[in-house]
């Protein structure tokens, strides 16, 4: 066995046999650590799906103008909140802690007045549903979808994107993210790839696994063959066997810093981050060569449009690496701090072209997977931080708005062509059927076979809202 297929072979057996072990208590740390982990690395129950490709669209999807249209926008244009029906807007119990104060003018009324819907809608599949002008390539797929109307959270800035990923208020101690479970909970499927993946822009939760430890942080990858992964290349023309000897340095060295600071969990993610990359040098990017792909798979994506690429490329890379075991791949759109969906101004303008970026591309990533067969058990969800005010701000802009808004989820076990929950007539409160967003990741954890309270690490206490309750209603 030549040195690379014996570092290939298995993590122990590179450690012990190409002289990178950490030995004696420091070795007995690391394989304490990896112990961590679910000991099968197994479902604890059986499993409707094996993988979740995570789209989520940062600085807040108006619902109003996406999969939630409320004609009554247009009725009320131009009134404040108290000349309509809904003057009493912090009257559910559940937002008794929202960190939020609801600006008022001298009069004690509040500022905003009813912004009209600033596009067109119409009911789409045999469903029925309306949906957004703005996105009717996935109108057209929305017989596949679950809609989920009455989505609230708690933080009425970006942080709320910290608060999607993980249940806890930015605020509040950092705990891990959904993907950091599902990479904790279910192992790898694929040891020459990461098991959770980001691709896309991240400001406010770049981290993931926390208590868990830096092993289950996100792998950052970017559509660029030549560098998909930042350090992952080595520099100039080094052979297989010259960098084989480069790591068995590198990690001799990490074993002397280990005997002083055994356990250490930055160290151990450091080691396996170094094995994997090696592993990765082939893998990544042979994901990411889309040239055995046939020009209709291309065009389904949106590769022939300028506009949609970008996000095309990066969902087409998506079912690739689910096609080869990865278990979460995590795909974040929208730029810049707050996220490029967060208009305060000039929201028709620029959501009609967000909208534009994205809306083919999930649809043909939608497609492809049906028709592949692999949406069965491949979840798919499309979320936001929160969703934007029924009222303007400014004169062509919406605020955050954290009391209501929309997500939808497809594929590994849930239902297609339905509609659940719902806001008022103006899209101001989640009324029916409200779901907090941990709702959203038990969902998904139900589907892949886990039971989140099987997963808990001792000295640290989740509380309630972190474990978060299944949404029966749209599973199958």
């Amino acid at each position: 066995m030549n040195p690379e297929t014996s570092f290939l072979a298995s993590r122990r057996h590179f450690l012990h046999q190409a002289g990178l072990g950490f030995g004696g208590m420091a070795l007995n740390s690391l394989l304490q650590a990896e112990t961590r982990l679910p000991p099968s690395g197994k479902p604890h129950s059986t499993p409707k799906a094996k993988s979740v490709i995570w789209l989520f669209m940062r600085g807040g999807v108006s619902h109003m103008e996406s999969f939630d249209p409320k004609p009554a926008l247009n009725r009320y244009a131009g009134k404040t909140i108290e000349e309509t029906p809904y003057a009493d807007v912090l009257a559910p119990e559940r937002f008794k802690d929202l960190r939020v104060v609801v600006v008022n003018d001298a009069n004690g009324k509040t500022r905003n007045t009813i912004y009209p819907l600033q596009v067109g809608y119409q009911p789409r599949g045999q469903s029925g549903a309306l949906v957004s002008d703005w996105f009717p390539h996935l109108g057209g797929c929305v017989d596949d979808l679950a809609i989920i109307r009455s989505m609230w959270t708690t933080d009425n800035n970006h942080g709320a994107q910290v608060q999607f990923h993980s249940g806890r208020h930015m605020l509040d101690p950092r705990v891990p993210t959904i993907g950091a479970w599902v990479n904790y909970g279910l192992g790898t499927l694929n040891e020459n790839l990461p098991q959770f993946i980001n691709m896309g822009p991240r400001f406010f939760d770049k981290r993931d696994g926390h208590y868990l430890g830096p092993a289950y942080d996100a792998v950052t990858l970017k559509i660029d063959p030549q560098k998909p992964l930042d350090f992952a290349k080595p520099e100039g023309n080094v052979t297989p066997e010259e960098q084989l000897l480069g790591l068995g340095l590198t990690n001799r060295l990490n074993r002397m810093a280990a005997k002083g600071y055994p356990g250490d969990a930055i160290l151990e993610a450091r080691i396996r981050s170094y094995e994997l990359a090696y592993r990765m040098q082939t893998a990544v990017p042979d994901v990411i060569d889309f040239s055995g792909e046939s020009e209709a798979t291309k065009k389904l994506y949106g590769l022939d449009q300028q506009e949609t690429r970008p996000f095309g490329e990066q969902l087409l890379a998506a079912r690739r690496f689910v096609e080869r075991g990865v278990r979460f791949i995590q795909i974040m759109h929208g730029d810049g701090a707050a996220g490029a969906w967060d208009q305060h101004s000039k929201l028709r303008e620029n959501h009609s072209k967000l909208a534009l970026q994205v809306d083919r591309p999930a649809a043909g990533l939608l497609q492809d997977l049906k028709q592949r067969g692999l949406l069965d058990d491949t979840i798919v969800v499309f979320a936001t931080e929160f969703g934007r005010t029924p009222g303007s701000q400014g004169s062509d802009g919406r605020d955050h708005h954290p009391f209501g808004f929309s997500v939808w989820m497809a594929g590994g076990g849930i239902r297609g062509g339905i509609v659940h929950g719902a806001t008022d007539e103006l899209g101001f409160h989640a009324v029916e059927d409200p779901h907090y967003v941990t709702d959203v990741h038990a969902t998904i954890l139900r589907q892949l076979g886990l039971d989140p309270r099987a997963l808990e690490v001792p000295g640290h206490k989740r509380l309630e809202r972190d474990f978060g309750h299944p949404i029966e209603a749209i599973l199958t």
